[in-house]
């Protein structure tokens, strides 16, 4: 499924095709390690996600130096290989008639690229729905960041392995998570999981259904052998999203995405929880 990315929250800029968006050559992705982080910032005075950006990378940026800057910084400063950014961007998809936008944030390389869909995209998450109550990542903010710091080490690894672009290739690692604690919002999940003896007839032993503050702990305290989930959806339509992300090591061991619709309703889903279980 192509992505399309409308630089609509904080970029104004045509339509863009970030699904093309070049995977960053070896040398490019050892260079991130040398360049400084510019975070842009979205052109509202009163935005919540500039408060709760600025205090995600306060606590949990560890990849090197770092600021803030404006739209207008970016269109000056993209070029420059020195910088890496940190983007947020509304993102559609060509096969979602719901006409739902996604908040996408994006680690990209400065480069002296013609367009912004060229430059080297290191990381590319779901984070929102356009519109949706920032509570509904506030408190999981930090452990984004945190895994788009591991992922790129990860790519480092072996960064000819052009499957890592894709977030679909951490389902690698799904066996690993049998044996780790999953800690979940109960408003995360399908409805029929949230009903009385749910737990004891389609929860594995290890999922556990806590409050946003118990995640927040979690993630802060950088919990052993958990993982927390990240969903991004709406019942009104769309595209569901999907991450079950470590507390401890910051990887991700779990990503799936769905249409919504009456039979798979906005959440993780029972068949997620049996192909997670099935290991």
């Amino acid at each position: 499924m192509n992505r399309v990315s409308l630089l609509i929250l904080i970029l104004v800029f045509p339509s863009t095709l970030f699904s093309q968006a070049p995977f960053p050559e070896p040398e490019e992705v050892e260079s991130f390690y040398n360049t400084k982080t510019l975070v842009v910032l979205e052109n509202d005075m009163f935005s919540s996600y500039n408060s709760l950006i600025k205090d995600a990378m306060k606590e949990y940026w560890e990849a090197g130096e770092y600021d803030f800057i404006s739209t207008s910084e970016f269109n000056e400063k993209r070029r420059d290989p020195s910088f890496s950014f940190i983007v947020l961007t509304g993102t559609t998809f060509d096969r979602d008639r719901s006409g739902m936008v996604y908040n996408f944030i994006n680690l990209l390389l400065g480069k002296d690229v013609g367009r912004i869909e060229y430059m080297p995209e290191l990381c590319a998450l779901p984070l929102s729905i356009k519109g949706a109550e920032d509570t509904d990542y506030s408190h999981k903010l930090g452990m984004v960041i945190r895994f788009m710091q591991a992922h790129v080490d990860h790519i480092r690894e072996d960064p000819s392995q052009k499957g890592k672009k894709y977030l679909k290739y951490y389902n690698k690692f799904i066996p690993d998570a049998i044996n780790k604690t999953i800690l979940v919002s109960e408003k995360d999940l399908e409805p029929e999981l949230r009903t009385p003896g749910a737990a004891e007839k389609l929860y594995p032993e290890n999922l556990s259904v806590v409050t946003e503050d118990e995640v927040d702990e979690a993630i802060r305290n950088r919990a052993e052998d958990t993982m927390i989930l990240h969903k991004v959806g709406s019942d009104r339509g769309g595209l569901c999203f999907k991450m079950l992300i470590g507390t401890d090591d910051a990887r991700m061991y779990f990503y799936g995405e769905h249409k919504i619709s009456g039979r798979r309703p906005d959440g993780l889903l029972k068949n997620d929880l049996r192909r997670i279980g099935r290991f």
